[in-house]
């Protein structure tokens, strides 16, 4: 039996059993999940303020209400309402106060972990004495401050290098990657595991256990290496350099949140605790005001949004999909469905390319086995769920269809035609198409209303977007339908009108013309696409090119060449010249790059540069444009069709905007989009530039008619949406 504590907040339950073990119950009552607020500081310090007046406990359990779900970080909302630096620090100095409260209990205190423990929740795990964390799918634990712009602020630069290590704790803080349970158990970060129904009576055993002096906290010694590199002052200064040099290799300068998480580990480890909060303490008021910050935290806010589906009333139960096309990217949109619970029946035109289709995706699972991300009954499990056919008939049972077969408007409507016939009238039919408008596929089907693309990114499992694509027809229950199905795959999603390309690669392509318009005027290309991962995107284009294959390239130049007008765009037409010669990119292993096998056995790896391309071309001599000229035309080029896609209402939001371009294409975050972008640099400032392109360069970079508004009016983008 056990007892309540009558407490001021709603967001903590303080209980105490017979046995006097406490458990601190963590259940914010109006959100699906917990944060920490500044409602969540004040009740953590009313409860730690009843247990250190409650005398003879054993000891106490921090745990969460919440299912699969621990505390998924700081209330971003929170820290954005905070008018000063000063006003941020005190938030940080007082999470520090928290942290020590808890580490000073005079009681064992054990954390017990299921689900997300980010940010500020695993920061007040460390304060505890032991760690228990349950091997629910769910459970991951991070501090991803650093995708926001930020460093941890309650005591997470400072505690976690004494609990793991310095070069773990550095790794985890300045990638803001997920550990699994697994991976934590092993590093020291938690001290146990326990299966999913077991884990609250397990925290309230090793409460027990330890106060009784019957289990001891065991952690791993460092390993040789780190004993090394860790144990004086001048090798631990190669780690500090070295974490710096990989932090600026990742992000080019662009993100100054790094740097201040290495000044406020090393002040720490070197100069002493308080030295070591203190320095936090400031770095979190200092970061939390620049535009970088800002940027990352409002996309955040952005993707957020994306996961409420504004019409899930009408949405429809979806059991099995069905995936026309065993390829590349019918394997991986089959894989984010079957690992996310759902069943797939996946066609092919044979039983066995089909079946290959299948193996892709248990491969995949296997990966994240082998990773500690799943178990082995996970990855069989979620290989199970996947049927291979080479017949229409096998589909019949399906909720929804996806079509993922080659980028040609013929096969994709004979496809769509025949299943049409063999599915339930209620059952919706998808497309993933890049650029061909939705409006000509239906064309080929009896109901178009029952019709929406939803156009997937590559490699799928990686990227988070899928844009779906809308015509006048579409149903609403249809886009409810799709829009559920994208969010149970996790992925983030946006909603546009259709046209050709839609919003995606509308932008893309002609910031990829641009690329080849360089090429044509003699830019060297790995001078281009190194300024251009310089500059933030996560490849150059020539690279990407490559990636995306010339032919999809002169295919989607050849839908979207008669959309634009000629006067104002000069369209390339080396993609397809490339393409004729069979140098094709990835799938040849040449196009602008030689490839060959990645060293991790997934795909391909970019080995040397293709010197025989420019002789290809018909040219020779190579003068490569000022960085900063190169820059400014292949950004500024997606930006401003970005805005005319905004105009012509492919797109409804700047916010959508935003999200596509970063999630879906990789514009750099540290921007927060074409929008974001535009609003921070000044829409004044920016069409000031674009006309200096004009001049030099045609009217293509003449500003869109909403940045001339912007400008004419002093107003933002966001703040008119």
């Amino acid at each position: 039996m056990s007892h309540s504590i009558n407490l001021n907040t709603d967001l903590l339950r303080l209980e105490v059993d017979d046995s006097g073990v406490a458990t601190v119950w963590i259940d914010d009552p109006s959100a699906a999940v917990n944060t920490i607020s500044r409602k969540t500081l004040d009740g953590f310090s009313e409860v730690l303020g009843r247990l250190e007046q409650i005398p003879s406990l054993a000891g106490v359990v921090f745990i969460s209400a919440k299912d699969a779900s621990f505390i998924v970080g700081a209330d971003l909302h929170m820290l954005q309402r905070l008018d000063s630096t000063a006003a941020v620090r005190r938030v940080s100095r007082r999470a520090h106060r928290l942290h020590w409260r808890v580490q000073n209990l005079n009681m064992p205190t054990v954390a017990a972990i299921e689900g997300a423990c980010m940010g500020g929740g695993l920061e007040l795990t460390l304060g505890c004495d032991y760690r228990l964390a349950s091997t629910h799918n769910d459970t991951k634990l991070a501090l991803p401050e650093v995708n926001l712009g930020l460093l941890p602020g309650g005591g997470g630069t400072q505690y976690l290098p004494r609990l793991i290590g310095l070069q773990q704790a550095l790794t985890l803080m300045l990638t803001g990657k997920n550990t699994y349970p697994r991976k934590a158990l092993n590093i020291g970060l938690v001290d146990a595991l326990i299966h999913p129904p077991g884990l609250y009576e397990a925290g309230k055993r090793a409460v027990r256990q330890i106060a009784n002096g019957n289990v001891s906290i065991d952690r791993s010694p460092p390993s040789f290496t780190e004993q090394l590199l860790e144990s004086n002052f001048l090798s631990r200064r190669l780690v500090y350099r070295q974490a710096r040099r990989r932090a600026e290799s990742r992000t080019n300068g662009h993100y100054p949140a790094p740097p201040r998480i290495v000044d406020a580990v090393q002040t720490g480890m070197e100069r002493g605790l308080e030295w070591g909060l203190d320095a936090e303490m400031r770095h979190f008021g200092e970061l939390a005001s620049t535009d970088e910050s800002n940027a990352l935290v409002q996309l955040f806010f952005g993707r957020q949004e994306g996961k409420d589906n504004p019409h899930a009333s009408l949405a429809r139960p979806v059991r099995t999909v069905g995936i026309l096309g065993a390829g590349q990217m019918g394997g991986g949109i089959v894989e984010v469905t079957a690992a996310n619970g759902i069943d797939v029946v996946l066609k092919d035109q044979s039983l066995d390319r089909a079946a290959r289709g299948k193996k892709q995706v248990w491969a995949a699972m296997n990966r994240k086995k082998e990773k500690g991300i799943v178990n082995q009954f996970e990855r069989d499990r979620v290989a199970e769920r996947v049927v291979p056919t080479d017949t229409y008939h096998r589909m019949d049972h399906c909720d929804v269809v996806i079509e993922a077969v080659p980028e040609s408007l013929e096969l994709k409507q004979e496809v769509l035609s025949a299943i049409e016939d063999k599915v339930s009238d209620e059952a919706i039919l998808a497309t993933n198409t890049s650029s061909i408008p939705i409006t000509k596929i239906a064309d080929g089907i009896e109901a178009p209303d029952r019709l929406i693309g939803m156009h997937y990114f590559s490699p799928v499992g990686d990227v988070p977007l899928v844009e779906l694509v809308t015509t006048e027809h579409t149903a609403d229950d249809t886009l409810a339908t799709a829009y559920d199905l994208a969010l149970t795959q996790g992925k983030t999603v946006i909603v546009v009108d259709d046209g050709p390309g839609f919003y995606t690669t509308r932008i893309l392509s002609l910031y990829l013309n641009e690329a080849l318009l360089l090429l044509e005027e003699g830019a060297d290309v790995p001078t281009v696409d190194r300024m251009m991962t310089d500059y933030g995107f996560p490849m150059g284009p020539f690279e990407l090119l490559d990636f995306v294959g010339m032919d999809v390239a002169g295919k989607i130049t050849e839908v979207m060449a008669p959309h634009f007008p000629l006067d104002d765009v000069d369209i390339s037409d080396s993609a397809q010249r490339l393409a004729d010669v069979n140098l094709l990119g990835q799938k040849t292993n040449i196009g602008f790059y030689h490839y060959g096998p990645a060293e991790n056995g997934t795909g391909k790896d970019r080995k040397d540069f293709n010197e025989d391309i420019y002789r290809n071309l018909g040219q020779t001599s190579r003068t490569t444009p000022p960085k900063e000229i190169v820059q400014d035309r292949l950004a500024l080029m997606m930006v401003n069709e970005a805005v005319r896609c905004l105009q012509d209402g492919i797109l409804h939001s700047p916010r959508d905007g935003d999200v596509g371009a970063v999630f879906g294409l990789g514009f750099p975050p540290y921007l927060g989009g074409p929008f974001r972008y535009l609003d921070q640099n000044g829409p004044a400032a920016v069409a000031r530039r674009m006309r200096d392109l004009a001049y030099q360069y045609g009217s293509r970079f003449a500003p869109a008619d909403q940045i001339v508004e912007h400008e004419e009016n002093g107003t933002q983008f966001h703040e008119a949406s």
